[in-house]
C-alpha cells in the first residue's frame, strides 16, 4: 500500500492532467449532438484508449470483485462450450473488457477493447455471466461500441422460459435496472417471478441466455396487451468483462432472411 501511495504521489500531476482532459471531453460530448455522434462512430479513437487507461486505474481498486466476476464468467463459458455440440448454431465466445459505459441516458452505449483485428464485426451479440448485454454497433481496429439493452433503440426477441411464449424486450429510458416486455397478449398467464430468456429466433443470440425476471404485470382497461415490468439480469453498473458471440452461421441466415424481405 505504501508503494502504491508513493507511485500515486509521484505521478499525481500527470493523473490530474488526464482526469481534467477526460472531464473536458465528456462535457463537450454531453452538451453537443455532433461530438456525441462522433463518439459512437469512432470506436478506435484516442478517447477509447483514455477510457481504457482510466478503467485500468479503477480496476486496480476493484481487483478482488473483478476476479470474482471473471471466475464466474469463465465457468459459464466452459458450460457453454461443453454444450456446443448439441447446439445447431456454431458459436464462439471472445472475452472483452468494458473500458467505458453510460447508464444514465436514454441512449446508453459501452466501449469494449476488442475490434476488427480481433475478428469483431457489426451485429455480433454481447453477453456476460449474468445474461444479455447488447449488440455490436460500431467496430474500429482495436475497439468496438456496443448498443446495450438499456438503449431506446434496442429490441430483443425473448420468450417465457415456462412455455416458450415469444415477446419483445424494450427499454423506456429511465432506470438501468428495468425494461419493458411488450407484445404479450392478454390470453397469456403472466406471473411475477416468471423467467425471461433469449428466444434464439435471430442469428445474434443463441436461445436460453438469461434476460430478466418479471417484476410486475398490469392490464389497462380495454387493452389487448399487458404492460410488463422486467428486472434485468445484467447489472450494468458492475459490468467489467463481457463475451462477444460469433455465430458462424449468421451470414447465411441473414442472407436467407433478406431474400424473403
Amino acid at each position: 500500500m505504501q508503494n502504491l501511495q508513493k507511485i500515486l504521489l509521484r505521478y499525481s500531476n500527470f493523473l490530474v492532467f488526464i482526469a481534467l482532459e477526460v472531464a473536458a471531453f465528456l462535457l463537450i460530448v454531453y452538451n453537443s449532438a455532433y461530438p456525441r455522434s462522433s463518439v459512437l462512430s469512432t470506436a478506435n479513437s484516442v478517447i477509447a484508449w483514455q477510457y481504457e487507461v482510466l478503467s485500468e486505474i479503477g480496476g486496480y481498486f476493484h481487483l478482488r470483485s473483478v476476479n470474482r466476476d471473471l471466475a464466474a464468467e469463465n465457468a459459464e463459458l466452459r458450460n457453454m462450450l461443453a454444450m456446443r455440440d448439441s447446439n445447431m448454431q456454431e458459436m464462439r465466445y471472445a472475452q472483452a473488457k468494458v473500458v467505458h459505459m453510460t447508464t444514465d441516458r436514454q441512449d446508453n452505449f459501452l466501449t469494449i477493447n476488442r475490434g476488427a483485428r480481433d475478428g469483431i464485426v457489426r451485429g455480433m451479440g454481447v453477453r456476460n455471466g449474468e445474461g444479455v448485454v447488447g449488440i455490436i454497433k460500431t467496430v474500429g481496429r482495436k475497439y468496438s461500441v456496443v448498443i446495450p439493452t438499456i438503449n431506446t433503440a434496442s429490441n430483443l426477441s425473448c420468450r417465457f422460459k415456462k412455455n416458450d411464449y415469444i415477446a419483445t424486450l424494450q427499454w423506456v429510458g429511465t432506470d438501468y435496472r428495468y425494461a419493458q416486455l411488450v407484445d404479450v397478449a392478454t390470453h397469456m398467464v403472466v406471473n411475477a417471478g416468471d423467467t425471461i430468456v433469449t428466444s434464439g429466433l435471430s442469428p445474434v443470440f443463441p436461445e436460453n441466455i438469461p434476460v430478466g425476471i418479471v417484476e410486475s404485470c398490469t392490464l389497462e382497461q380495454g387493452a389487448s396487451y399487458y404492460s410488463i415490468r422486467l428486472r434485468l439480469n445484467t447489472n450494468f453498473r458492475r459490468l467489467h468483462y463481457v463475451e462477444v458471440i460469433e455465430n458462424s452461421d449468421r451470414q447465411e441466415m441473414e442472407e436467407l432472411n433478406n431474400e424473403l424481405d
